[in-house]
């Protein structure tokens, strides 16, 4: 018998649009090229006169608020008695704190982490806030304490109701969602610029700002947690006869709890990085010890007040993380349930007792560890003994990095060329609509009469980020293919993570004296710790399948990297760049401080020389930069995926 062949048909190849697309962005740009060399204006900066005059309004604004603030009833019956109401109760949680034994305070740590986590994590919390004494902190940390707590308060009274609302109303959520963008893309920093503006100066600013920068995931977290709770358990209530607010507080928001526990988590980190920069605007506490010691070049002291932060943070996040994988009305249960239940809250009071009997209030001195002195020999030792090293490395960043990217954007590329390309990469990464947006924002850079400040911190920024993502990567990629390497590198990537911005500062400085080059030194180091840990995620959620069919045909270890899990992890590794700009770009203004040009400057500007216009100005570019980059970015990581 014959056997049939059959064959699959042929069929025409699409003709890609790639090169077309390739050809029309080119052609733009070398129309808009030419178009800036036959008219002369375009060849310079962004013209002056489209300047919105932005500044001038708010200025006006600022002088006017200023001149009518005692008398005016916005402040006299709003801004005042909210003012005096915020100071009085931080006060209150702020006496009762610093009223108490310091033993009381360790014991009742030590209870709470008995009861959330049992011995371990009681006995870790009592010896964090045992460090943060040693040191010689304790007021100070009482202080960062009783802010972080009236903060957070007010984040969650604001924070879940408004999530509560995303969650019921699609409208709502749409229209909270860029306002929350907005929030959690702006620096920290630029936030204490209008708030001292209605506050003043002190405790009040600092509580507001940190409010306003904690918010987002409260509110975020509330309404994912509540958007995922199971459909039947609501069809079920219904049919039961629930109400729909019975039908909230009755199964929604129980079972949406471990969702709002991890807000509540991350609300209180988000609290706690910004207390440094809330010292700046008078609040005291640890940010105050690290902002003093910033300014006088004293890098052991930072590192006692920054390391303090770091213990506080790694206690209220083990703390509250382990109150939100239990249910809370269990705890009654839980504590009777330990065998014996009542041995260990015995031994904390009685050991809290003896303390408070045999010590005075104060923290006893001769108890301190004093790092200072040799954290300042050892960085001493370093400048001292590795000039030959950090002098090359900072001429070569500056010279070869720094300078040629600033110059390029910022003087040689004509502005309407510059719009085109960012524009023309928002549409290879995802159309029209992000190209359009692109546009739009590179073209309020120049209306807020910042273009050329904005250009120089793209370029900071794109360096910043290229130098990290050289410097991850590999290191990613090795975590990723060693356990005793992931182990060795996490409490280093811990340590970078929680440590306030400011303390990466001190130690730069004193290697590389102010300029550019100590921000993006510390930028870097804010930076790598999501870009490694996301690399090694991707590579390691790799299918094993894949792994071990590339094992199969005989595929060495490097060919299994290059070859199949990078390309497989290219999603997390396209949002680890993603995380890696926004964390760069929080760290402009900090960088400001040191020397780096650019936005940040001029928001520090605008912050110490009360000049409000060009603080707002800087903002909402720094904003719009970041939007940018992000969306585009997004768009590429989506695109991957």
């Amino acid at each position: 018998m014959a056997t049939r062949s059959f064959a699959l048909p042929i069929l025409p190849r699409a003709r890609s649009s790639r090169p077309w697309r390739i050809a029309s962005v080119l052609a733009l740009l070398a129309g808009a090229w030419l178009l800036s060399l036959l008219v002369p204006s375009l060849t310079d900066q962004f013209p002056a006169h489209w300047n919105l005059g932005l500044r001038e309004a708010v200025d006006g604004f600022s002088r006017w608020v200023t001149s009518n603030r005692i008398t005016s009833p916005i402040f006299v019956y709003f801004f005042d008695p909210l003012s005096t109401g915020i100071d009085a109760f931080v006060r209150l949680i702020e006496n009762a704190l610093l009223g108490a034994h310091w033993a009381v305070i360790i014991g009742i740590t030590a209870i709470a982490g008995w009861l959330l986590g049992g011995w371990r994590l009681s006995l870790g919390c009592s010896l964090g806030f045992f460090l943060c004494g040693a040191m010689g902190l304790w007021t100070q940390t009482m202080q960062t304490l009783a802010l972080m707590n009236v903060s957070v308060l007010f984040a969650l009274l604001i924070g879940i109701p408004l999530g509560i609302a995303c969650a019921l109303s699609n409208r709502f959520d749409r229209v909270l969602r860029p306002i929350l963008d907005a929030m959690q893309v702006m620096p920290a920093f630029v936030y204490l610029i209008p708030v001292v503006l209605f506050f003043g100066v002190a405790r009040v600013p600092a509580v507001v700002a940190t409010v306003i920068y904690a918010i987002p995931p409260a509110v975020r977290l509330t309404s994912l947690g509540i958007r995922e709770v199971q459909p039947a358990a609501v069809e079920a209530a219904r049919a039961f006869g629930s109400t729909r607010w019975q039908i909230l507080r009755k199964v929604q928001l129980p079972l949406a709890l471990p969702a709002i526990m991890a807000g509540v988590n991350q609300t209180i980190m988000m609290a706690l990085g910004i207390v440094v920069i809330a010292a700046m605007v008078g609040a005291g506490g640890l940010g105050r010890e690290v902002y003093l010691a910033l300014q006088r070049l004293q890098v052991g002291r930072a590192f006692e007040a920054g390391l303090a932060i770091v213990v506080i943070a790694i206690v209220l996040d083990r703390l509250s993380e382990a109150l939100s994988r239990i249910d809370l009305t269990q705890l009654p249960s839980r504590a009777a349930g330990r065998a014996p239940s009542w041995v260990a809250p015995l031994v904390i009071a009685g050991l809290t007792a003896l303390c408070v009997i045999a010590f005075q209030d104060a923290f006893p001195g001769e108890w301190q560890l004093g790092l200072a002195r040799p954290v300042d020999g050892l960085v001493r030792w370093t400048r001292d003994n590795l000039f030959f090293i950090t002098r090359p490395l900072s001429d070569f960043i500056t010279l070869y990095l720094l300078n040629p990217f600033r110059d390029l954007l910022r003087d040689i590329a004509p502005w309407p060329v510059m719009v085109v390309a960012v524009a023309a990469v928002g549409y290879f990464v995802s159309g029209w609509r992000l190209a359009l947006g692109s546009a739009i924002g590179m073209f309020m850079l120049g209306w807020l009469g910042m273009w050329s400040q904005s250009m120089d911190t793209l370029s900071q920024v794109l360096v910043t980020t290229a130098i990290t993502v050289v410097l991850a990567l590999p290191v990613g990629i090795l975590a990723s293919q060693s356990d005793v390497v992931r182990r060795v590198l996490r409490p280093i990537l811990d340590f970078l993570q929680t440590v306030p911005t400011f303390v990466f500062l001190v130690p730069v400085i004193m290697l590389f004296n102010v300029g550019r080059v100590p921000g993006i030194i510390a930028s870097v180091l804010y930076a790598i710790p999501v870009g490694i840990r996301l690399t090694e995620l991707g590579i390691r959620q790799v299918s094993p399948e894949a792994v071990e069919a590339a094992k199969a045909f005989g595929s060495t270890r490097a060919q299994l990297i290059v070859k199949v899990q990078l390309p497989l992890a290219k999603p997390a590794i396209a949002l680890s760049v993603n995380q890696m700009i926004m964390m760069v770009l929080a760290m402009v203004v900090i960088a400001g401080m040191v020397g780096g040009a650019g936005l940040g400057l001029e928001a520090v500007i605008g912050l110490t020389r009360s000049e409000t216009g060009i603080g707002i100005s800087a903002g909402l570019c720094i904003v719009i930069l970041a939007m940018i980059l992000d969306r585009i970015t997004q768009a590429w990581a989506a695109r991957q995926r």
